[in-house]
């Protein structure tokens, strides 16, 4: 990313796709093109990304997807994420010495794979064509090889500094001991196989058989926990998806153990600020945009975790009471000196891809490793890594996101969709990726949207900022393209706050947007220049 490039919004009327990856992008049009929908579209896209960028996503990861259909107007939510190990305990890991948490490369950070299953189950819930006709690019691309793209290739060279050099079978995907450079083909007949499998035999195919046990045994043999039974007994969830009210829109998300919540709270808070009339990156407005998130990343790390595990108050957090309690905490010229989770009650390297198809159903879709190849550990003969997600999980007993066999982790990766609030017509599906950028760039995004009336593709090119929610300072990072008095202005008050120029501008995430006219069915899609990707319509 040596200079801003500018890109005009693509637009078409028959069906899109947005990914980081064009060859995913391909892939998707592809199978509408065959009469595929939405889902069989998303699902061949997932795949195709897995092949063509395992630096952030791929089948050792996890998954999260919104889905609307078109004919009902209802949106579902599917969390495809995995679970703890069932035979690791808090006090296991305790008594091995880890007390403020796990290493973020450590074997026993693995938790079930769940993108698998979450493909299969989507395709199941919504496809239209049979499963193997929707892994077929995937499996070609997988066999013969793809050029790898310039950004993937620059950060697979720093996944193999950092992981794959020094985990259990990581040169299976290394070319000699090193990252396929850019141009260069990259063939992973391992990985092409275990497609065909799933693609055959569904999602039993890789949690049950040879699939699984080489997981089991490569996880055990690096010192880790995961058993046959975790992985046998894994399944996705279909939940209710989280939405409130922004301006003239609705904007949904997944609900916990995602950091979708995050995304919501810190748009009800802004909800009571006239956003529309102040200079979009001036420091008035990127210090509420900046302070809403504040406070909504201190009850996200306060009250996010599996639902399955701990009680919630979701009606209580996105209540029209508790935001304005919250707003009223943000002094409009100064930054908060310490921001705390609040009580509701009275008295967190991804790949983020959307389509729309000819008849408006849309697939806001979401997977990830974590940390780019996650652990680096590669089950042997598969041709994928195995996430990290167990590094999301406090090691405080008392915490709500506490370790426990058998629970899902706090997780970062969320998709959005946005419907118009009057009649629930299809707005947009959208998403920014990147750890705990996410829920960060989504409201960057929909204020961009919602507010200031930009097109998909302008609103992603327009710089932005990126909190470091997990630092206790609040050390702020401004994006090459924000004025320098902003960044004067903000320090002024208060804010500690760094510029980044660069390859280190991938920190503000990479998204992807389609948004479909409610009176003529067209369809308008940008994706973000900070990645290797593109939109383009069915022709």
């Amino acid at each position: 990313m040596p200079y801003p490039s500018r890109r005009s919004v693509v637009m078409g009327t028959r069906g899109m796709a947005a990914a980081s990856q064009p060859l995913a992008v391909a892939a998707g049009l592809r199978i509408m093109d065959q009469g595929g929908n939405a889902a069989d579209a998303a699902v061949a896209m997932a795949a195709v990304l897995a092949v063509t960028e395992p630096t952030s996503t791929g089948l050792g990861g996890d998954c999260f997807a919104l889905y609307y259909e078109a004919g009902t107007r209802n949106v579902y939510a599917l969390n495809g994420s995995g679970r703890a190990p069932r035979n690791l305990t808090l006090e296991q890991i305790k008594r091995e010495g880890f007390e403020s948490g796990l290493p973020p490369f450590h074997p026993y950070t693995i938790t079930v794979p769940g993108a698998c299953a979450g493909w299969c189950d989507l395709h199941a819930r919504f496809g239209q064509l049979d499963l193997v006709k929707v892994l077929i690019p995937a499996i070609d691309l997988a066999e013969e090889g793809f050029p790898v793209a310039p950004l993937t290739a620059y950060f697979w060279q720093r996944g193999a500094e950092d992981q794959l050099r020094h985990a259990l079978n990581g040169h299976e995907l290394l070319i000699e001991g090193r990252a396929p450079r850019a141009g260069e083909r990259f063939r992973n007949p391992n990985l092409s196989r275990v497609l065909q499998q799933i693609a055959v035999g569904g999602k039993r195919a890789f949690y049950e058989g040879s699939i699984a046990e080489a997981i089991v045994s490569t996880v055990r043999e690096a010192g880790g926990c995961l058993s046959l039974d975790d992985l046998a007994e894994h399944q996705s969830t279909w939940d209710e998806p989280l939405a409130v009210t922004y301006r003239h829109l609705r904007v949904w998300e997944c609900p916990p153990n995602g950091q979708g919540l995050t995304a919501l709270l810190a748009l009800n808070i802004l909800s009571g600020f006239d956003l529309a009339s102040l200079e979009a990156l001036s420091p008035d407005r990127l210090h509420l945009e900046i302070e809403a998130l504040r406070l909504a990343f201190a009850d996200a790390f306060r009250y996010v975790a599996d639902p399955s595990f701990a009680c919630i108050p979701v009606e209580a957090l996105l209540s029209e009471a508790y935001a304005a309690k919250r707003r009223a905490q943000i002094h409009p010229q100064r930054a908060l000196p310490a921001v705390t989770y609040g009580n509701p009650h009275q008295g967190s390297d991804t790949v983020y891809f959307c389509v729309v198809d000819g008849q408006g159903n849309a697939c806001s879709f979401v997977n990830s490793n974590y940390m780019g190849f996650g652990t680096g550990i590669v089950p042997r003969g598969c041709g994928f890594s195995l996430q990290n997600r167990g590094h999301n999980f406090s090691l405080d007993p008392t915490h709500p996101n506490a370790w426990q066999p058998g629970k899902r982790p706090y997780h970062t990766i969320i998709p959005a969709l946005a419907t118009y609030a009057d009649d629930g017509a299809l707005y947009a599906a959208l998403g920014v990726m990147g750890g705990f950028m996410q829920p960060q760039g989504h409201v960057q995004v929909m204020t961009a949207l919602a507010d200031d009336a930009l097109d998909p593709q302008t609103a992603l090119d327009r710089p932005r900022f990126c909190l470091h929610a997990q630092r206790a300072n609040g050390l702020v990072a401004l994006e090459e393209g924000i004025p320098e008095a902003t960044l004067r202005a903000l320090q002024a008050m208060g804010h500690p706050v760094e510029r980044v120029t660069g390859m280190v501008r991938a920190l503000f995430g990479r998204g992807q947007i389609i948004l479909r006219e409610r009176e003529t069915g067209v369809l308008w899609g940008g994706s973000d220049l900070r990645a290797d990707g593109c939109a383009f319509p069915l022709v």
